[in-house]
């Protein structure tokens, strides 16, 4: 249990602020309507069988969770930041916006690295931990890298990076 404490979540100062926000909303909001269902569960009688009390556990099971898993994600948050030294050397770091070609088909994307929690890829935030932003880091405008760990290895060149 202690390893997963020790776990670090790289995430922006907005991600940061939703992930608050969420868990602001579950325990003052959402644990109440919960607290609720459990009540009227509990007034239609014998709980042995009533799958309405049944289900109000399991969603407050799935709170509760919840709450604890947002907790632990805040408390072992590590904010990215613009590495100032890398972005006026112009190589990607974590919180860099890089645009690519994919040199197999001629296929242009831009990504944000951000940290895995607020990763989503069809809208362009591609989690640190993917083989293509692990081959990206710290390479600069212009380079070709060689991207590996996938089914098929392919080049991409970095065309620009903000």
């Amino acid at each position: 249990m202690a390893q997963e404490n020790e776990h670090k979540f790289y995430v922006t100062k907005e991600g940061l602020d939703e992930l608050k926000k969420e868990q602001d909303n579950l325990i003052h909001v959402v644990r109440q309507e919960v607290i609720v269902e459990l009540q009227e569960a509990r007034a239609q009688g014998d709980l042995s069988e009533n799958a309405d009390y049944d289900a109000a556990r399991d969603h407050q099971a799935q709170v509760e969770a919840r709450i604890r898993e947002l907790e632990n994600m805040i408390s072992n948050a590590v904010i990215i930041e613009g590495d100032k030294e890398a972005v006026s050397s112009k190589a990607v770091t974590l919180g860099s916006t890089v645009t690519i070609r994919d040199l197999s088909d001629g296929s242009e994307e831009t990504y944000t690295i951000v940290g895995s929690i607020e990763a989503d890829p069809l809208n362009g935030r591609l989690s640190n931990i993917t083989p293509l932003a692990v081959a990206l880091m710290d390479h600069k405008v212009n380079e070709v890298v060689h991207i590996t760990n996938v089914e098929e290895p392919y080049d991409v060149k970095i065309l620009d990076l903000k």
